[in-house]
């Protein structure tokens, strides 16, 4: 069995982003998905656009720099807390 980095792809309410793909990005999608459908579905095909939202998740889950960013981003300005400028 392939070991690819998506688990199964689960639905959630969308939000709409159109994108453009180049058309080589657009086939290695389609041939992950084609994989990825085979290793959890077998008797379904899974529609390449579905992976782009879990392997973003991913990807931000698993760089560190960017975690890292968004943790200081996230924590209160001194200032915010003191009401003073």
């Amino acid at each position: 069995m392939v070991k690819l980095k998506l688990g199964p792809i689960t639905d959630d309410k969308p939000v709409k982003v159109t994108i453009e793909l180049p058309a080589t990005v657009f086939r290695d999608l389609a041939v992950y998905a084609d994989i990825l459908g085979k290793a959890t579905k077998p008797e379904a095909s899974l529609e390449p656009a579905k992976l782009i939202v879990p392997m973003l998740i991913r990807f931000m889950a698993t760089d560190r720099a960017f975690a890292k960013a968004r943790k200081q981003n996230m924590q209160p300005h001194p200032h915010a807390m003191s009401g003073g400028s």
